[in-house]
C-alpha cells in the first residue's frame, strides 16, 4: 500500500497522488516566472477531445501589478489566506468551437478537458515542491469583465500556488482544517456495468 502520515491508498498507486494536497498556509516566498511556466508546460500536454485544448489560464505573481486584480476576484474568505500565495491563476475554458461552416457549436467536454490540464499543472507543481489550492469561491462575472474574457468562454475556478507555511500563520478558524483531506472509497464512485448510488 502507498501511505503518508495522514493518508493511505487502498490500491497500489504512485505516492505523488496522495502526497499532493491543497493547503491554505503559504510562505511569502516568490515564484520565478520560469518555474511557473514549467507548470503551464505540464498543462499543455494534458489530453483533450479532438486536441482542442480548451483551457486558458490568466495568472499573476505576487508583487506584480496584476496580483491585486486577481486577488480581488476571490471571495473574501479565500482572500484572507490566498493573499500570501506566490501566484494566483484564473482557470477559463472555451465553451464553443467553430464548425467548418462557421457555426459556433457547444464543446461538451470543455470543462472535462480543462480539468485534466489543471490537474497536470497541480501535479507538476507538487513534484517541484510547490503546493496548489483550487478555489470555487470567486466572482465569475467580475473575472469575465476585468480580465476581458471573450464570448464562448467560461470562468471555471481560481488556483493559488505557494510554498507550504506553518498553519499558525492562518486565521484561527482555518488552522484546524490545515491537513490533507481524506477521500471516498473507490467503491463509492466506480461501478462495474451500471450506475449505482447517488
Amino acid at each position: 500500500m502507498t501511505a503518508t502520515d495522514n493518508r493511505k491508498a487502498d490500491h497500489p498507486i504512485d505516492a505523488m497522488f496522495i502526497e499532493r494536497w491543497s493547503p491554505r498556509a503559504f510562505t511569502s516566498e516568490e515564484i520565478e516566472d520560469g518555474v511557473l511556466q514549467s507548470f503551464f508546460e505540464a498543462a499543455r500536454w494534458a489530453p483533450s477531445a479532438s486536441n482542442r485544448q480548451p483551457w486558458r489560464f490568466v495568472y499573476a505573481r505576487r508583487g506584480t501589478k496584476h496580483f491585486p486584480v486577481l486577488l480581488d476576484i476571490l471571495d473574501d474568505g479565500n482572500q484572507r489566506w490566498a493573499k500570501n500565495a506566490a501566484a494566483l491563476l484564473i482557470v477559463i475554458s472555451r465553451t464553443h468551437n467553430a464548425a467548418q461552416n462557421g457555426e459556433m457549436r457547444h464543446a461538451f467536454t470543455h470543462a472535462f478537458d480543462t480539468g485534466s490540464a489543471w490537474y497536470s499543472l497541480a501535479l507538476q507543481a507538487s513534484l517541484a515542491g510547490w503546493h496548489t489550492h483550487g478555489m470555487a469561491g470567486i466572482d465569475r462575472d467580475k473575472a469575465m469583465q476585468v480580465l476581458n474574457v471573450p464570448e464562448h468562454h467560461r470562468v471555471e475556478a481560481a488556483v493559488a500556488i505557494g510554498r507550504l507555511a506553518d498553519p499558525s500563520t492562518l486565521p484561527d478558524d482555518l488552522r484546524a482544517r490545515e491537513i490533507p483531506s481524506q477521500r471516498k472509497q473507490v467503491s463509492e464512485f466506480a461501478f462495474e456495468g451500471q450506475f449505482r448510488g447517488e
